[in-house]
């Protein structure tokens, strides 16, 4: 077991790594007590050798790492990417490129919708591995020899999975298909924290334009708040909390003080009048420059949308493609209600496997069926179109 805690250590391994085509990577952090993620232990594995990076030692300079992160020749695998994508963009707004992750791969691959690493691991090694230490605290000094033997297997399996998936989409000419996935996996965009945009993730729950124009100052102040303090969101205000204010609108401390869910005694306090300040900005906006909110559409293509679900789950069953990776529920709600959608399922390798049968089964062109037990496709010819003359 190698623990690197020295600058010279890290640096002379991070050398030696940027020799190879490939390198695992994987972290260890806290966050249930933060908003940001606390990096603790960094892993890595090369080819021929694996190590810890204690990140939390004194004086260490992870330039190194960062460096190696950066290096265009080489090939950063991850499996589920994006919390150790945020970390490293937090310590040095830096995205590592180009990146592999394993867990969009696998979605590729036939291995279901968000395979965790442990069924790859018994899957493709036929390894167990010891999760005893998956729930210690990361964060506490000295690191004890089973911490640093689970977090290290994390990255020497990982490599025999890498090539494994890797091999297989080669032999399906698949490779490409994880482009976009990866492209937006390294956009920067993907790990900024914009709080004016914070309402977008309830935007669902919100039931007409007034209360989504006072859910979107409550959710950006909620957002600006938990940043600032580096806490969690729900330490600031729960969800449900956040949707009853919303839905409240209240005008004043007291009438916020009365909401059964609301702490006692929080309205007298700054957030009262910054939560009364933000409703009030709500309220003011005009309704009409609010986003559309989409219910209505959704229950007016219902039969539909049900029905491309169907033909999802088929295509997804065919061609061993998770369904999720082909197709949001989103993706067919979009693609019900208009031909032109801008949604990925209408784009490249997924317009091809199922983007133009959605289509053509709206347009009556395509029918589903069930034979020995499966649902089945095929072209369907109007009643009221003339058959081919001989």
């Amino acid at each position: 077991m190698s623990l690197l805690t020295t600058n010279p250590e890290l640096t002379a391994v991070c050398d030696r790594f940027a020799q190879h085509p490939f390198v695992t990577v994987d972290t260890e952090f806290l966050r249930e007590t933060t908003f940001w993620p606390q990096v603790c232990v960094i892993q890595l594995a090369s080819p021929e050798e694996a190590v810890a990076i204690d990140a939390l030692a004194d004086d260490l300079d992870l330039s190194p790492f960062f460096g190696l992160m950066a290096n265009p020749d080489v090939v950063k695998v991850f499996h589920a990417a994006r919390q150790d994508l945020e970390i490293i963009w937090r310590l040095a707004r830096l995205i590592p490129a180009p990146i592999f992750d394993t867990q969009v791969a696998a979605m590729v691959c036939g291995f279901g919708e968000q395979a965790s690493y442990l069924e790859l691991v018994k899957a493709i090694t036929r390894a167990s591995l010891d999760k005893s230490s998956r729930f210690t605290d990361w964060s506490r000094r000295p690191l004890s020899n089973a911490q640093i033997e689970y977090a290290i297997a994390d990255v020497t399996h990982l490599r025999d999975i890498y090539m494994a998936l890797r091999a297989r989409l080669e032999r399906s000419n698949r490779l490409e298909w994880l482009v976009d996935e990866m492209q937006t996996l390294t956009s920067p965009a993907t790990y900024e924290q914009h709080p004016e945009n914070a309402w977008e993730r309830l935007r669902h729950r919100a039931r007409k334009p007034r209360d989504l124009a006072v859910l979107m100052e409550l959710a950006a102040w909620r957002e600006f708040e938990a940043q600032a303090r580096d806490v969690p969101r729900s330490r600031v205000l729960k969800d449900d909390l956040l949707l009853e204010i919303a839905q409240a609108a209240p005008r004043s401390v007291e009438a916020l003080g009365n909401l059964r869910s609301f702490p006692k005694g929080m309205e007298r306090s700054r957030a009262g009048t910054d939560i009364i300040a933000a409703v009030e900005r709500g309220l003011a906006r005009d309704p009409a420059t609010m986003p559309r909110i989409e219910r209505d559409r959704r229950n007016s293509n219902g039969a539909t949308v049900e029905l491309l679900k169907v033909l999802l789950r088929q295509v997804s069953e065919e061609t061993g493609v998770a369904a999720k990776m082909i197709a949001t529920v989103e993706d067919l709600e979009s693609v019900a209600h208009d031909d032109h959608a801008d949604v990925q399922a209408l784009k490249g390798w997924r317009r091809a496997i199922f983007g133009e049968k959605a289509l053509e089964l709206k347009r009556g062109r395509l029918a589903l069926s069930v034979e020995n037990g499966r649902v089945v496709t095929f072209d369907w010819q109007a009643a009221d179109e003339p058959a081919n003359a001989e």
